[in-house]
């Protein structure tokens, strides 16, 4: 299937009349709201983002048990909220298995909409960031349909276009592996309530909307499938882990998108479900299947008629190598920008890099060991040929783009 005239129309809208793409177009997203100043996935990181000039702010969605999608990074709570502080809730903490990994704490999944109201949204990054802790258990967990909202509001204060950024987390343990607290399957596809909820709102603007996800299945439903039968046409934008076989060292499957393992190792028709161009063009299609083999010439060329952009690793683009043990500074140094960016730019994919951190302990090295800030980091990527970045602080991503 290939993009219709609606989409590519809407991406030339994009850079021809969003006043955010000045020359050369540029986007910046920011990565959980202005998640450098205010506890993440909370309406007022969104709301600082949007006033620090953020074209797009980037909620990560996962459900409650009654179908409501909210803003988290991830459905287990307990980093996030002061959920282990509630006694009334000691019961719902338990053990579930998430891409692959074993994880104890408690779950979106088992607690509806007005149970998740009672939480109050405290900083992740305490030791990186001690002044967010000031602002620990003063703010909610929003709903999607909350966080359209704002950017709608803002957008009409501001007068210019907000744009929301979502991505669909785990989609495969919620539609087919996970189970609720009781043992009942949870299944909810993620994607159809995450357009359910842009259509309930009128939200349906293809310059406006991004798509993404880690999984590739649910952005081929979507546009095969889902968006087809809504009668939307949104930009869909495969994210990319570690592409150096060290993803041993990050956990989970930061190496490989986790539904191409899991439905390969089921026994699947990867035919049916990535599409005969694809399979051809990875040799070994299947559970070995990582990013990095999905980033070649002829992958590229099999996903472009499906997949709009590519938001890659940051360390992984720029081709980034760890410090040798017992370095004295262990951040890794970059190198140069790997070959697959040129062929993804000349195939007209968007490359809209994650994630631009301010912290010193967040900061890349260069070649020669000297830290890389975040404002510098920004224009080698653009030069390279990256048309976004992900960011936890906008207002320095928009000074220097």
């Amino acid at each position: 299937m290939n993009p219709s005239p609606l989409r590519l129309a809407a991406l030339g809208l994009m850079l021809a009349a969003m006043p955010v793409l000045a020359a050369p177009p540029f986007l910046v997203i920011a990565h959980r709201g202005a998640s450098a100043e205010r506890p993440e996935h909370t309406l007022e990181a969104y709301r600082l983002a949007i006033a620090q000039g953020a074209d797009f702010i980037e909620p990560d969605l996962v459900p409650t048990r009654d179908g409501v999608l909210v803003a988290r990074h991830e459905n287990a709570l307990s980093k996030s909220t002061d959920v282990a502080e509630h006694p009334e809730f000691a019961e719902r903490r338990t053990r579930k298995v998430i891409d692959g990994v074993a994880v104890e704490d408690w779950f979106t999944e088992d607690f509806s909409l007005a149970e998740l109201r009672r939480l109050r949204a405290r900083e992740t990054r305490p030791g990186e960031r001690p002044g967010n802790v000031a602002y620990n258990d003063r703010f909610g967990i929003p709903t999607f349909a909350e966080v359209i909202a704002l950017a709608e509001s803002e957008g009409r204060r501001l007068g210019r276009p907000i744009g929301v950024y979502p991505e669909t987390k785990h989609p495969t343990f919620f539609l087919h592996e996970g189970r609720h607290l009781d043992g009942r399957p949870i299944g909810l596809d993620t994607s159809a309530l995450l357009l359910r909820d842009l259509q309930a709102a009128g939200f349906t603007d293809p310059t406006r909307v991004f798509i993404q996800s880690f999984e590739l299945a649910n952005l081929l439903r979507l546009h095969r499938k889902l968006m087809p039968a809504a009668g939307v046409d949104l930009p869909l934008v495969f994210l990319t882990g570690d592409t150096s076989g060290r993803a041993a060292a990050y956990g989970g499957s930061f190496g490989q998108p986790y539904d191409l393992a899991w439905n390969a190792r089921q026994g699947k028709d990867l035919v049916a479900i990535y599409g005969a161009a694809l399979v051809e063009a990875v040799p070994g299609f299947g559970v070995a299947t990582g990013y990095a083999e999905l980033l070649t010439p002829a992958a590229l060329a099999a996903l472009r008629p499906a997949i709009d952009g590519l938001g890659p690793w940051i360390p992984a683009l720029l081709q980034a190598t760890p410090a040798a043990p017992g370095a004295a500074d262990p951040r890794p140094r970059i190198g140069e920008p790997a070959p697959w960016l040129a062929t993804a730019r000349s195939l007209g994919f968007v490359v809209h890099a994650y994630t631009l951190r301010p912290e010193p302990a967040n900061l890349l090295l260069d070649a020669e060991g000297r830290p890389i800030d975040d404002q510098s980091l920004l224009l080698r990527l653009s030069e390279a040929g990256a048309t976004g970045v992900f960011t936890d602080a906008p207002a320095r991503a928009g000074s220097r783009r």
